[in-house]
């Protein structure tokens, strides 16, 4: 889809490869700086021991017993419990010193330390619900400037800078879209170098600093063409002056450094927050579970704002004020932000996740021939302790997922004493990319719920042009409309834990309500409602139109039809958003490996910006496939001679097939847990049934 929006729209081309240029800038400066500390540490390697964990059965294949020179694991840790080696059920090649991409060897795995690097002494003085307000701050901030920005900046681009509305709705829609989906970077970022907060921290700034400049933009006569004698008349027929080629250079360039401060902040943001709380607590789970609800609550106080403050400042003291006031409120809550750093709990980076994920399929290629059963077998690698060689990760157990990875863990005699990491992993850096591709199904199923949120900003405010939205003698504005799910959401976050979890927890048992996957599908089957009800209204409006002669008037509100049968869908579509995506974040956070929280977290941004990028495709497919000389396209910019209704229909048939897959993928999904105590069961049954020697 991205080579087919490349061909539609070739200036996407140009800030999707500045951050590849910038993926590979940063890949060569860590493959070269982990050669060179790799070559140093090489003469202080110790030769591994083999420690005999027992038999695990691995399909068809098993991994067997060398031979000879087995010893038993009565010195691992100090102690000679025989429980101590019958956890994971594998035999692991233990080497007291593991060459790692940067040469750091490994911590205490997810411990929690200071801004400086340093273990917490006292836990109670930091974190928890006190230090996570600051950060929901900068998350309610950013919030509000990119709704603000999706609403406004369509209209200032159309009004202001006399660009058609088509090119206007699109330019936007790249621009959601490539915020979003860029937050790859940023959790890469945060993961492999910076850390969550420092990401926070300096993407933040920059935001502010593109917020900045479009409010010079809607400000200062210069950046904007000449306004006089351009009426709504002259712009309908593109009369007016068209805006110069370094004007529009101008806002895009603000407009993008806006959209890439938001592709760090967004994928750290709710990682950091959960970060703040102990996992080793006993209320953990029912901590983590609140905290990314009231996390979308304060997304959607931001988008309540965006839609409803920030409209009325334009109105009644223009555009420079609207884009003013989103500035000022990025700017007070980077402030909020960086009070709170004495409070916050921070998370080691771990290294190029990057870099290990290409080390396991590179080291699963050299090895793709070798044979479970081989002679030359001596078992799976992993250090020794409770450790893991990853910075800010521990340990995770073996799972028969994707066995054909587990070969980059295989070590064979051939591979000697000091092994390449391109060549021989540790059984965690398989799992972490396992993890990573096991992942994948579940927030691609949300890309079309995304489509129709996108679709929705667009089309339910062209519907509601057509419509009265009159409260008793208060006129709302039309992009004023929106504000209805943000208010449907915030109405269904404040009831969640009072009527949703205790009715449900009657039906299903948990403890929770629902679990992760249930509420993503929850939501998943509210989106197929409101799009469908979307489509029955639109019938209904595009009929009442043309009985009633407003075939030709599209821009003409129809005194007696109110918009605010547009209520159900928006209701229902923010019901679907407090299922499927709370519950997605929460489920992306949980099941990430440790040492990629953020780039777990950024899998529900991505299919964000997949969803735009994806409506943007649709819309120009659409009206190239439907569209004639002789017809309008469904998508007519006249609502009332295009076929909105259909389109709908179109969507519903989408998610439909879309719900469909997702039951599929979230029936084969495993949750760590669950796999966890299965791994350690079957390995304890491995055990008794074949005895060690020793």
């Amino acid at each position: 889809m991205l080579f087919l929006l490349f061909l539609s729209n070739r200036s996407l081309f140009v800030p999707l490869f500045q951050l590849f240029v910038l993926f590979v800038l940063l890949e060569t400066i860590d493959s070269t700086y982990s050669h060179v500390t790799a070559s140093i540490r090489r003469k202080f390697v110790i030769s591994p021991v083999v420690y005999n964990y027992g038999v695990k059965t691995m399909g068809t294949g098993e991994i067997k017993s060398p031979e000879g020179g087995v010893m038993t694991p009565a010195s691992l840790d100090g102690n000679p419990d025989s429980n101590q080696r019958k956890k994971l059920g594998l035999y692991f090649i233990e080497s007291d010193d593991r060459r790692m991409a940067f040469g750091r060897g490994y911590t205490g795995g997810t411990t929690p330390v200071d801004i400086h690097g340093k273990p917490i002494a006292d836990l109670s003085k930091t974190g928890g619900w006190f230090a996570a307000f600051f950060i929901f701050g900068n998350e309610m901030a950013e919030r509000m400037a990119y709704f603000g920005l999706s609403v406004n900046m369509v209209a200032f681009m159309f009004y202001v800078m006399h660009r058609p509305f088509s090119s206007s709705s699109n330019a936007v829609n790249n621009f959601l879209g490539i915020s979003q989906a860029s937050s790859v970077l940023g959790g890469f970022l945060a993961d492999a170098y910076l850390g969550r907060y420092w990401t926070i921290a300096i993407f933040t700034t920059i935001y502010l600093v593109g917020l900045t400049g479009i409010t010079l933009c809607a400000t200062m006569h210069n950046f904007v063409p000449n306004q006089d004698q351009c009426s709504e008349l002259a712009l309908l027929l593109g009369n007016c002056e068209p805006a110069k080629p370094w004007q529009m250079l101008y806002l895009y360039t603000v407009l993008y450094i806006t959209g890439f401060g938001a592709a760090g902040i967004r994928p750290c943001v709710s990682s950091f927050g959960a970060d703040q709380f102990d996992e080793r607590s006993r209320d953990y789970k029912s901590h983590l579970d609140r905290f990314f609800n009231f996390f979308y609550l304060s997304v959607t106080i931001g988008a309540i704002i965006a839609f409803t403050a920030v409209v009325y400042v334009q109105m009644k003291l223009g555009w420079g004020f609207a884009f003013g006031s989103l500035a000022l409120a990025m700017g007070i809550s980077n402030v909020v932000f960086f009070l709170g750093t004495p409070l916050y709990r921070h998370r080691l980076p771990g290294g190029s996740p990057l870099t290990r994920v290409a080390q396991v399929l590179v080291a699963a290629y050299k090895k793709r021939n070798a044979e479970f059963s081989s002679s030359e077998l001596i078992g799976l690698y992993e250090v020794p302790g409770k450790q893991s060689a990853i910075k800010g990760s521990g340990k995770i157990a073996h799972t028969n997922d994707f066995r054909c990875l587990d070969k980059a863990a295989l070590q064979l005699k051939e591979d000697g004493v000091d092994p390449s990491p391109w060549r021989l992993c540790t059984v965690t850096q398989v799992e972490e990319v396992k993890i990573l591709l096991k992942l994948i199904p579940i927030p691609a199923c949300t890309i079309i719920l995304s489509v129709v949120l996108t679709e929705y900003l667009t089309l339910s405010v062209q519907q509601a042009y057509t419509l009265n939205t009159h409260i008793g003698k208060l006129k709302l504005p039309v992009t004023c409309m929106p504000v209805f799910p943000g208010l449907s959401i915030f109405l269904i976050l404040s009831l969640y834990y009072s009527t949703f979890v205790p009715l449900s927890r009657r039906i299903t048992g948990h403890p929770h309500g629902a679990s992760q996957l249930q509420r993503v599908g929850i939501g998943l089957a509210v989106s197929i409602l409101s799009v469908a009800w979307a489509a029955i209204f639109e019938m209904y409006r595009r009929n009442y139109a043309i009985k009633h002669g407003y075939e030709s008037n599209f821009l003409t509100a129809m005194p007696n039809l109110s918009a605010f049968w547009l209520l159900i869908q928006y209701c229902l579509i923010g019901i679907a958003e407090v299922f499927c995506i709370v519950g997605l974040l929460e489920f992306l956070y949980e099941e990430a490996p440790d040492a990629m929280k953020s780039i777990g977290s950024s899998y529900a941004a991505l299919a964000g910006g997949l969803g735009c990028f994806a409506a943007s495709i649709l819309n120009s497919i659409i009206k190239s496939v439907t569209g004639s000389s002789e017809k309008p396209s469904w998508l007519s910019q006249n609502i009332n001679t295009g076929r909105f209704d259909y389109f709908y229909w179109l969507l519903t048939v989408l998610s439909l097939i879309n719900f469909g897959v997702f039951l599929y993928c979230a029936h084969r999904y495993k949750y760590r847990t669950e796999q966890g105590v299965k791994t350690e069961k079957q390995a304890l049954t491995n055990v008794k049934e074949q005895p060690l020697s020793g």
